[in-house]
């Protein structure tokens, strides 16, 4: 008995020990918020950090750091700083993509995003860019990796939990670093390469003619007039190296998604209740736990700043100064272009060029592999860029085709943010100090990528929406446009100079009285130059102009409530077959008559918008997986909505695309879409039961917002990563897109992982109204109470105040050791 006592008595003793001693690490996990830390600094003479002298952060209750410097260098050396306290881990991802090193930390199921990432040479272009960047643009970059820095050598008592968890150290900032997360951030925001692919695939199995009806251009454009790239294509004998190539595309970093964009839009003081401008920006990005953004206010002597920064950057991308304010939305130019490269079938090291043969560059990557033996590859580059066929399995599962034994073709890629001079800082530098819509265009004429529709503002009154960035000219010769994978050995595919720098799209003070952009085409139909046959559909772009025109002045609240708009424009484009669908499904008549009212609105807690998008799922797969083939759709085609390209078959009544080739019959149209309507039915009531008073579109659409890693952890997820239901789809204003394929680890439809990464509404007269929030909240650490306040605020529409509001909650003094 007396044993029994012992244990129990040491197995509490030691219950008690591991609460103490979790206590105490969650505690010495938050960063330190109060008080004055004397910095240490390096052991080099002078001032820690060279900081000039103290720097002063406070805080307010949602963790929104005011950082008061001396001057802007030390200003950033705060922003790492406080970058650095809350978004450690963060800023170790973003240094690991950049680098192409997530399997050291993550082990062998990231070894072939790593491959990618290595052949795509990114962060040997950021060394090449810090090479070629001046002074001016190098010291912020120093001042915020010495705040990371600073941290990580003096105020880190503890790591993060995800570092314990998997048991690895951060590692010291540099420079380079945050020139190769800028790189990333383009990449996202870019995917014409996918496209490209997907169009080679596609010519394999159909003629052009009917890829461009399966992918066509945005309203109103025509296809681009192309040779007969089917036929290029076979007599390549690309057959087995377009399967190979497309694999690239699941291996990649995402880029390109379909639904994700942004909206901006500002009103003109004749048209606000204020009598001054005011501005609106929702950037639709993938969501993260933590969020892509971290909220900051700056000041110092000449400048007076705040919005949203970017953890791995100095600066503040998205906001407001004393005069002036500014939103992005993406562009979307074509400026990846892809090229086949013939290698040499007498020496393998070479490649055809114009000239004649020529050698590959060539680089040896080591990647080490958490749990496995290091990897290495040799990656290639061409005139035109990095070989990325070489993250193929292996090394050479680029190589094939050609209609021989031997290798015959590589893949590489030409992307204008692979240039060596480009540089992100200054022109962002002089946006952040511009105090008029004149300056602010003057300030970004340096920009190269990525390309925005940047909307602007000014305290005088003045409005305006100029789009900076470097596009290719491609030769009038020149007789597949970027469209599809060209042969790099022809010139005529070459690029040819760029769109002249004063003239890309710009508008200023129209006589409507507002601009808005939604990614939807933005230049007139006698614009000179070609910038992409891409453009996203219209229906966001439209459903704000309605909003915008439907009352004279708008207040800062009218702009909240376009922010917040679920009708979908597209949903009611499609509606019409929707409703004319007949099936002998048990509860169809009650969906239809549920249907009869819907006027779509994707309202979570509707089941009409449920019944819509299973059904436009459903659809689509039955008009077009027979043609590209089950293992195509599946891989690449699935997630697409297709919107365009239903609209099209379905006003056409073709019954081409409606017959399944799979069967003996031939399948009319309206077959189809009763049979969709069948299949919808069957899923929903498999999915939430035969009651639809219990559908709801919430319950099926979550928001998911990943958290790196351990999203992909099962029993880390629901601690670490934040869901919610919610409304809107891919095309409301309130964007939530619809994932239309299951998700690969938990087979959920219809998930939202790419929405509204932050809401932004500036008021021009008074910038105290100026208000923000994101997905997630200030904090990367789980039981802060930052990590989620934020959340419900961004579920409902609701905000933040932009500048600080009254005294701050919590004051840190960093003072330099003299």
């Amino acid at each position: 008995m007396r044993a029994w006592k012992w244990l129990i008595g040491g197995l509490a003793a030691l219950l008690l020990l591991a609460a103490i001693v979790a206590l105490a690490y969650g505690s010495m996990a938050l960063p330190r918020t109060r008080g004055t830390v004397v910095l240490q600094g390096d052991g080099s003479a002078g001032s820690a950090y060279g900081l000039a002298g103290a720097v002063r952060i406070e805080r307010d209750a949602w963790g929104i750091p005011t950082i008061r410097a001396a001057n802007e260098r030390d200003a950033w050396f705060g922003l790492g700083y406080v970058h650095a306290q809350d978004r450690l881990w963060q800023l170790e991802t973003h240094r690991r993509i950049g680098a192409g090193r997530l399997a050291e930390a993550f082990g062998a199921g990231a070894l072939d995003t790593d491959r990618f990432l290595r052949a795509l040479a990114v962060r040997r272009t950021a060394q090449a860019q810090w090479d070629h960047l001046g002074e001016a643009s190098r010291e912020p970059l120093r001042a915020y990796a010495a705040g990371i820095n600073a941290v990580l050598r003096e105020q880190l008592p503890v790591r993060p939990p995800e570092f314990v968890i998997l048991g690895i150290e951060p590692e010291r900032w540099t420079p380079v670093d945050s020139l190769a997360w800028a790189l990333m951030m383009a990449w996202d925001l870019g995917g014409n390469w996918r496209t490209e692919l997907l169009r080679l695939r596609l010519a394999l199995k159909m003629p052009v003619a009917q890829v461009d009806q399966l992918l066509p251009p945005a309203p109103g454009d025509a296809p681009r007039a192309t040779a007969d790239y089917a036929r290029l294509f076979r007599g390549l004998h690309l057959a087995q190296a377009g399967e190979d190539w497309q694999r690239l595309a699941a291996i990649a970093p995402p880029s390109g998604v379909e639904g994700v964009g942004s909206n901006n839009w500002v009103v003109a003081g004749r048209r606000s209740r204020t009598g001054h401008p005011l501005l609106a920006n929702d950037p639709h990005l993938k969501l993260s736990t933590p969020a892509l953004w971290y909220f900051a206010r700056i000041e110092v002597p000449g400048l007076s700043l705040a919005g949203a920064t970017l953890p791995g950057l100095p600066g503040v991308v998205l906001g407001q100064n004393e005069h002036v304010a500014w939103g992005f939305t993406n562009t979307g130019p074509d400026v990846q272009d892809l090229y086949i490269e013939q290698i040499d079938p007498a020496d393998p090291q070479r490649y055809r060029t114009p000239q004649g043969w020529a050698p590959f560059e060539t680089a040896t990557e080591l990647i080490k592999v958490r749990g496995g033996a290091d990897v290495t590859m040799t990656v290639r580059r061409t005139r035109h860029g990095p070989v990325i066929s070489d993250a193929g399995a292996a090394g050479g599962a680029d190589l094939v085709g050609g209609g021989g034994r031997q290798p015959a073709y590589a893949l590489a890629l030409r992307w204008t943010a692979l240039d060596p001079t480009s540089d992100p800082i200054a022109p962002q530098a002089a946006m952040q100090r511009a105090a008029s819509v004149a300056q602010f265009f003057e300030a970004t004429q340096g920009w190269m990528v990525p390309m925005q529709n940047m909307v602007v503002a000014d305290d005088a009154g003045h409005i305006g929406m100029i789009s900076p960035g470097r596009v290719p000219l491609r030769r009038a010769d020149n007789d597949l446009q970027g469209q599809v994978p060209s042969p790099g050995w022809d010139a005529r595919y070459d690029w040819d100079g760029w769109i002249p720098v004063e003239q890309t799209p710009r508008e200023i003070d129209p006589e409507r009285g507002w601009i808005a952009s939604a990614n939807n085409r933005i230049t007139p139909s006698a614009y000179p130059w070609y910038l992409t046959n891409e453009w996203a559909l219209p229906y966001r772009a439209e459903r704000i102009a309605q909003l915008l025109e439907a009352r004279p002045r708008h207040s800062l609240d009218d702009l909240a409530a376009i922010q917040g708009d679920q009708l979908s424009l597209a949903a009611v484009k499609l509606l019409p077959w929707l409703r004319r669908a007949h099936s002998t499904h048990h509860l169809a008549g009650a969906a239809q008559a549920l249907l009869a009212s819907f006027d779509g609105r994707m309202s979570a807690d509707s089941a009409a918008p449920l019944i819509y998008w299973a059904w436009q799922r459903e659809l689509a797969q039955g008009l077009f997986a027979d043609d590209t083939g089950g293992a195509l759709w599946e891989r690449s085609l699935a997630g697409r909505s297709f919107q365009d390209a239903l609209e099209g078959v379905l006003q056409r009544d073709d019954r081409d695309w409606c017959d399944d080739r799979r069967t003996a019959a031939i399948e009319t149209c309206e077959q189809q879409n009763d049979a969709a309507f069948t299949r919808a039915l069957t899923f929903i009531e498999r999915g939430w039961g035969p009651d639809l008073s219990k559908w709801r579109w919430g319950r099926a659409h979550t928001m998911r917002a990943e958290h790196r890693p351990f999203s992909h952890v099962p029993w880390l997820a629901r601690w670490f990563e934040l869901r919610a239901p919610v409304g809107g789809d891919t095309y409301s204003i309130n964007v939530s897109r619809v994932a239309l394929a299951p998700d690969p680890e938990t087979g959920e439809l219809f998930l939202d992982e790419h929405g509204p990464s932050l809401r932004a509404l500036y008021d021009l007269g008074d910038r105290s109204n100026s208000r923000i929030v994101d997905s997630s909240g200030q904090s990367g650490i789980p039981w802060s109470i930052h990590y989620h306040d934020l959340l419900p605020r961004w579920l409902q529409v609701g905000y933040v105040p932009l500048w600080a509001q009254g005294p701050p909650t919590r004051v840190l003094v960093l003072e330099p050791r003299r």
